[in-house]
C-alpha cells in the first residue's frame, strides 16, 4: 500500500490526506463478487476479510441485506486496478490515492480565559445565575471557564467577595458569544417541564361529580319554589281570618 504523501512546503499543518482505509468493507465486497472475476482471496485481502467471509458472501450466506457499493465510482479502486488483478490471481489490489483533502478535526479543549478578564468571571456567573437559573453549573463552566465550586459558592452567596459583586453579562463581558449562550439556553430550556399556559381543565375525578343545571331544571325548581310560596301564604293568611274570628267572639 502506497504511503502518504509528505506535506509541501507551506502548507497549513492542520490539512492532511483523507485517511488512507476503504470505506465499507463489506458493501464493496460484495459489489466486487458479483461484478469481478476477483479470487476470494484477492477480495478478502483488499477488503480486510476473511476468504470464509468472502465465500459466504458469493453463496449468498452472509451479507444478505447489504448493497454493494462501487470502489471505482467512490475513487478508492480504479479500473485498470481490476483488470490486472483478474488477469493475475497472485496481484494484491492496492487502493487509490486519495484526491481529497480534509482538515484535521479538532478537540475541542477548556475555554482559555485572558488574565485581564478572569477577574471579571464572579460577576458573569452571579448574571446568569439570576437570568437563566435552567442553566446546570456544567452549562456555565463551559460559558464562562470557571469551575464548579466557584459556582456553588455563588449560587450559595458564600464566595469571599459577594458583597463586590456585580452582575454582568458575560457576552458584554467578552467571555462568550451570543451564539453560545444562546444554544446553552435552548438546551436547557429543552429539559424544563412543560409549563401550563392560561386556564387548564379540571381533572375528571373532579368532573364526573359536579351536576350541571338545564334549563328545563332550572324553570322547574322555579315552578316549585312559586308554589312553596304560595301555599305558605295561603296559610298564613288562613291563620290570620281564624284568629280575627277568635277575637270578634271574645268581644
Amino acid at each position: 500500500m502506497p504511503t502518504a504523501r509528505a506535506r509541501d512546503a507551506g502548507e497549513p499543518e492542520d490539512i492532511c490526506l483523507m485517511s488512507k482505509t476503504l470505506l465499507m468493507p463489506k458493501a464493496t465486497a460484495v459489489w466486487l463478487v458479483d461484478n469481478t472475476a476477483l479470487t476470494f482471496d484477492q477480495i478478502a485481502e483488499f477488503c480486510k476479510l476473511h476468504p470464509l467471509e468472502v465465500s459466504a458472501i458469493a453463496d449468498g450466506d452472509s451479507a444478505q441485506g447489504i448493497k454493494g457499493m462501487d470502489p471505482v465510482m467512490t475513487g478508492q479502486l480504479t479500473r485498470d486496478e481490476i483488470a490486472r488483478g483478474e488477469a493475475n490471481p497472485n496481484h494484491k489490489l492496492k487502493l487509490s490515492e486519495p484526491k481529497v483533502r480534509v482538515p484535521e478535526t479538532k478537540r475541542r479543549g477548556p475555554r482559555y480565559t485572558p488574565l485581564s478578564k478572569r477577574q471579571e468571571r464572579p460577576n458573569a456567573i452571579l448574571w446568569l445565575v439570576r437570568h437563566h437559573p435552567e442553566l446546570k453549573d456544567a452549562q456555565i463552566s463551559r460559558l464562562v471557564g470557571t469551575t464548579k465550586s466557584t459556582i456553588d459558592q455563588i449560587r450559595n452567596r458564600t464566595h469571599w467577595n459577594m458583597s463586590q459583586l456585580q452582575p454582568q453579562d458575560p457576552v458584554t463581558l467578552g467571555l462568550c458569544s451570543q451564539i453560545d449562550l444562546d444554544m446553552e439556553v435552548q438546551k436547557a430550556a429543552r429539559n424544563l417541564p412543560p409549563q401550563p399556559v392560561g386556564d387548564t381543565l379540571l381533572p375528571a375525578a373532579q368532573t364526573e361529580s359536579l351536576q350541571v343545571e338545564t334549563p328545563s331544571s332550572a324553570g322547574e325548581d322555579a315552578e316549585l319554589d312559586a308554589d312553596a310560596v304560595f301555599a305558605k301564604l295561603s296559610s298564613l293568611k288562613s291563620t290570620r281570618t281564624d284568629e280575627d274570628e277568635d277575637d270578634e267572639d271574645f268581644r
